[in-house]
């Protein structure tokens, strides 16, 4: 018998092609195939897993990383006050030992000295190791760049990802979001999207070039939202436009979101609402001086002599007559000024 030259897939194709001869083609095959997949439960990507399936074929592609790591991508001051209004404070009521929480930033937060990275992610899904993961998400977003790699970190971990949104994930924390094979969602908690938001300085050149390397990674997360919840990508493309938010209803009916969070399983802890405030009066001040002109350095270093300590990141644990309340009273009359 001469050698076969056919490739692998060539030879599987002609098989497939003998055994379908002869057979009747079902008139209805096309009709039943678009009716399955219009019932196709939203927010569910792809079929359903078999044992021994690989869950990351249930996730989104990866992301594509900057190669201008000197640009960093904000949340505007608007987002942090709606959730300094909506969800600071809020927490699970139990959590287990394969959790990972994201609180507050996402990126490295000057202020704190905390924040949610890509690197602290990965250590904790080290830790994890082989087995499912649950990640507690509730943050107004931050560094979008940071979202995007956090994003990436999870849908490689080998077992599944379920994602709470236990307050609000928005901005780069909805990137993130996207990354979980299975999303839940408190009903008064929310999902927002927007374009990919900077902050910068320059000639129409330095813009125009700041926009072309921007666009990329709009059309990427466009595509990683239409992907979850099968709604085409010009349409996401407008939601971004508008910075829309989703209430947990809402955000399981567009397929961003698979289930409503009983509310019996998340608190709001007060200490934390309140520190939580705190320092995010520190970050709206911030960006509201960049936007009036200032650079991040200069600002970080008004607003610090302000707040009279020697170092960045803020003391919630300031005692009564510390000067803690000065501060706080003239932070607050700056930033209105700053707005007005």
């Amino acid at each position: 018998m001469a050698d076969d030259t056919r490739t692998p897939a060539q030879a599987d194709q002609q098989r497939n092609d003998e055994a379908r001869k002869g057979k009747p083609k079902v008139v209805a095959s096309d009709d039943l195939k678009s009716l399955a997949q219009a019932q196709r439960p939203r927010g569910a990507l792809g079929r359903i897993k078999a044992e021994g399936e690989n869950p990351r074929a249930d996730r989104p592609g990866a992301l594509p990383m900057p190669h201008r790591r000197s640009v960093s991508a904000y949340t505007p001051a608007p987002a942090i006050e709606r959730w300094n209004a909506d969800a600071a404070g809020v927490r699970a009521v139990e959590y287990g030992d394969n959790v990972i929480t994201m609180f507050g930033p996402i990126g490295e937060d000057f202020w704190t000295g905390e924040g949610v990275t890509a690197k602290r992610v990965t250590a904790q899904l080290r830790a994890i190791g082989q087995r499912p993961a649950e990640v507690h998400i509730n943050s107004f977003g931050g560094d979008m760049f940071e979202g995007i790699a956090i994003f990436n970190v999870l849908r490689e971990h080998p077992q599944d990802v379920t994602i709470k949104v236990l307050g609000m994930a928005a901005s780069a924390a909805s990137i993130i979001t996207m990354a979980g094979n299975r999303v839940e969602i408190g009903a008064a908690s929310f999902i927002m999207i927007h374009n990919c938001s900077v902050m910068g300085g320059g000639n129409r050149h330095d813009f125009a070039e700041l926009a072309a390397f921007l666009a990329p990674f709009d059309q990427a997360m466009a595509d990683v939202y239409a992907e979850r919840t099968g709604i085409d990508a010009k349409t996401i493309a407008k939601m971004m436009d508008d910075e829309t938010y989703m209430s947990g209803s809402a955000a399981i009916e567009k397929g961003f979101a698979d289930a409503l969070l009983s509310a019996e399983k998340t608190k709001v802890d007060e200490a934390a609402k309140a520190a939580d405030h705190q320092v995010n009066e520190l970050r709206a001040m911030e960006l509201q001086l960049v936007a009036s002109g200032m650079s991040r350095s200069d600002a970080r270093a008004r607003i610090k002599k302000i707040k009279g300590t020697p170092g960045a990141a803020l003391d919630t644990d300031a005692t009564p007559g510390a000067g803690a309340d000065d501060w706080l009273s003239d932070a607050a009359g700056l930033l209105s000024t700053i707005r007005s």
